[in-house]
């Protein structure tokens, strides 16, 4: 996909020459994402943190570069080439869809030289210290030379296919991020005179990217693969002389695009839009720096690119795969030291879960606590003969799940209904996949609503208890289901057998399978109906309390904020005297700080050993705080274009610990956090001579220690603009 450049039609004079109202009090989208990335590459960038976890950064930036021009640049490119450029007003910034396009794509470029220099200055050389190498061809020793061609030519020749472009060789078709080899060719016989060919090699996505050549307690080298199949080109191109070689990978267009009308179901029309995500349109290109001008510019336009969508990279062209470095090299001393999550132990009169959980809730935070007890949760309801029925959701999951093969034993004897979410971003194969095996496993498969993600967390158990009584026994969380990711992902899970609670969640499952609203689900919040307007409610309350000289205060943890009545109803709260804490991990809009408008708003990002994914809302209420969890964040692709549950945690312990332990251990964080300042830049957070990591505390906890959390360093101001 090409950005055609157009006249915008926007007179010199009616183009922002100057911040406006609206563009200084929100921050753009997809810069403040480029800035949680750059927040992230930090991270890679900071000696203090081990080796190998700076490498896994690293990649972590890559992989999530691929997703933002996958979806965000390829949007733009999709409305410009749909001609919103002209059709539609510019945006409340005064920019048309090109001129947002053109300064995101400047960052980008700038991003992507910050990630090489890091690549090239800090972390090889500190990796060659360590007497880990990545090592060229040309490096190679005999002994290393003959175990990497035993390895290709045992592994990786037969999957090869080159092809030499020309009348009877199209050009192939190069999926989505596939890992290519282009080379210039001139055919032998005919000369020094004959015109130049293209050829192109495709690298095994089914192969390693690092070839291990040797890896002992001392050393550990290795080779990339793409190097490897590229000083072997002349063997696959012989009658041809090899002028030059480059590695190239293509970036495509990966939104889906759905049309009800013309879907027989939501699962056949995710199918075929998986299919064509892989042959979308072209978005970006990366090609190693040393690649000549020729081989890029006769690639650049075979996939219809601008020059600006073209990326020289000053070394391998998918630095997400390092991540295979971290998993190939056993040091433990390179790597954070070794964490055992916390166990849950039932009280001690107590036979199990569901005696526990009609005496008191269960809170866990993850990956701090075990995330077994969920596990263990539904695995309990598929094995008691007591569970009449069982209810769940699952937007993301893990292979070989426990929770999955839980819930597939348990559709042979008992009533199970699990909503399945297909368009989970990048995991829709894998769910088409799971579906189909729970229906087969005589489970009643739902799909949600349709045009809506089911993005809740919930799952609900009914059971015929020992004293005859039915009950239902519910768990309601802020992350996915997925035992893998919940040991680096924070989140909060809450097992209950409140009626005030699980009878809400089962309104909630009939919405999800017959589309039943109901009069109210108080007191949860539920996306698209309540949440919303809910959120709003909340903070306005909270503006009333300040008002009427009663504490107020909002604290509020998500990963992202982005919905503009939520973030003006805030900036309303700071003007009538509310304090407010924000702890937004990735993208936010609102601005810190500016005179008359958010001086009492600070917003902190912690970015860290563990991805930060737990939303937590603490408002003070007058005195009467009130705590929620739940799995939505202040977006509107959340508040409006998903199914998201928001519950209350209200147990005296467990809201004490969510607002004394859990927050109060992120505010304090002068580590790991940076400060949202009123020009949009980050900071590190003052120390204030303290030193103070949230997630290390949250460890220590977990492991037993008797520690408080700071209080000196948890106020932190941005400079009022």
């Amino acid at each position: 996909m090409t950005a055609k450049k157009r006249t915008t039609g926007t007179s010199t004079s009616s183009k922002k020459t100057a911040e406006t109202a609206v563009e200084t009090l929100f921050f753009s989208r997809d810069e403040s994402w480029m800035r949680f990335n750059q927040r992230v590459l930090e991270e890679a960038q900071d000696e203090s943190n081990p080796l190998l976890e700076r490498v896994k950064f690293l990649a972590i930036t890559a992989s999530n570069l691929d997703e933002f021009v996958e979806i965000r640049v390829a949007g733009f490119l999709q409305r410009i080439e749909d001609g919103y450029n002209l059709a539609q007003p510019p945006d409340e910034g005064g920019f048309t869809p090109q001129e947002r396009l053109d300064g995101l794509m400047v960052m980008i470029h700038k991003f992507v030289e910050a990630q090489y220099k890091c690549l090239n200055e800090q972390l090889l050389p500190a990796l060659q210290t360590a007497r880990i190498r990545i090592l060229r061809w040309s490096q190679l020793s005999d002994v290393a030379r003959k175990h990497a061609l035993d390895f290709y030519e045992n592994e990786v020749d037969p999957l090869l296919t080159p092809v030499t472009i020309d009348p009877s060789h199209p050009f192939p078709r190069v999926l989505n991020k596939a890992l290519c080899i282009g080379l210039l060719l001139r055919h032998k016989r005919r000369g020094v005179k004959a015109p130049t060919a293209l050829g192109v090699v495709t690298v095994p996505r089914a192969l390693p990217r690092l070839v291990p050549l040797k890896c002992s307690e001392g050393d550990c080298d290795f080779i990339l693969l793409h190097e490897l199949v590229e000083s072997q080109v002349e063997r696959m191109f012989r009658g041809y002389e090899v002028l030059s070689r480059s590695a190239f990978r293509v970036t495509r267009n990966s939104n889906l695009y759905m049309q009800e009308e013309e879907s027989r179901s939501v699962l056949e029309s995710v199918r075929a839009e998986l299919h064509n995500r892989r042959k979308g349109d072209a978005v970006r290109m990366e090609i190693e720096s040393t690649a000549t001008e020729e081989i890029i510019e006769r690639l650049r336009v075979n996939f219809e690119l601008e020059p600006e969508q073209v990326f020289r990279t000053d070394g391998p062209v998918n630095l997400s795969r390092l991540m295979n470095l971290y998993s190939e090299v056993k040091r433990p001393q390179l790597k954070y030291p070794a964490f055992v999550a916390k166990e849950f132990k039932l009280s001690a009169k107590c036979t199990d879960i569901f005696d526990e959980l009609r005496k008191r809730d269960v809170m866990l935070h993850h990956p701090f606590d075990s995330y077994k007890t969920v596990e263990e949760f539904i695995e309990a309801g598929a094995k008691d003969p007591n569970v009449i029925s069982m209810k769940q959701t699952l937007y993301r999951t893990s292979k070989d799940s426990p929770i999955f093969t839980a819930l597939t034993e348990a559709g042979q004897s008992k009533e199970v209904t699990v909503v399945v979410e297909l368009m989970a971003r990048f995991d829709e194969d894998s769910n088409i996949r799971w579906a189909r095996e729970l229906e087969d496993a005589g489970v009643g498969v739902f799909h949600g609503i349709f045009g809506l993600k089911t993005h809740c967390k919930l799952s609900l158990l009914v059971r015929r208890d020992p004293d005859g009584v039915v009950r239902r026994y519910a768990h309601l969380g802020t992350g996915n289901y997925n035992p893998v990711t919940a040991r680096f992902y924070t989140d909060i899970s809450v097992l209950t057998s409140k009626p005030e609670l699980t009878e809400e969640v089962q309104k909630v499952f009939n919405y999800l399978t017959a589309e039943t609203e109901a009069e109210s689900y108080k007191p949860l919040l539920v996306a698209p109906l309540t949440l919303a307007d809910g959120l709003v409610a909340l903070i306005e309350r909270e503006a009333a309390h300040a008002k009427a000289g009663r504490p107020a205060s909002i604290i509020a943890k998500m990963n992202g904020l982005l919905d503009r009545r939520t973030v003006e109803a805030l900036y309303a709260a700071s003007n009538a005297g509310v304090e407010i804490d924000l702890i937004v991990r990735g993208m936010c809009s609102l601005r810190p700080g500016v005179k008359g408008v958010s001086e009492k708003i600070r917003v902190r990002s912690i970015v860290g050993r563990f991805l930060e994914h737990s939303r937590i809302f603490s408002f003070s209420n007058g005195g009467k705080e009130e705590v929620y969890c739940g799995s939505a964040d202040w977006m509107p692709r959340n508040l409006i274009e998903r199914c998201e549950v928001v519950f209350p945690v209200v147990q005296p312990d467990l809201h004490k610990r969510l607002r004394e332990e859990i927050l109060a251990a992120y505010l304090a964080d002068n580590t790991k956090a940076r400060v949202l300042q009123p020009g949009g830049e980050y900071e590190r957070a003052p120390k204030d001579g303290i030193h103070f990591s949230a997630q290390d505390y949250l460890m220590r906890i977990a492991e037993g220690a008797d520690e408080k959390v700071p209080e000196a360093v948890t106020h932190e101001k941005p400079a009022v603009h």
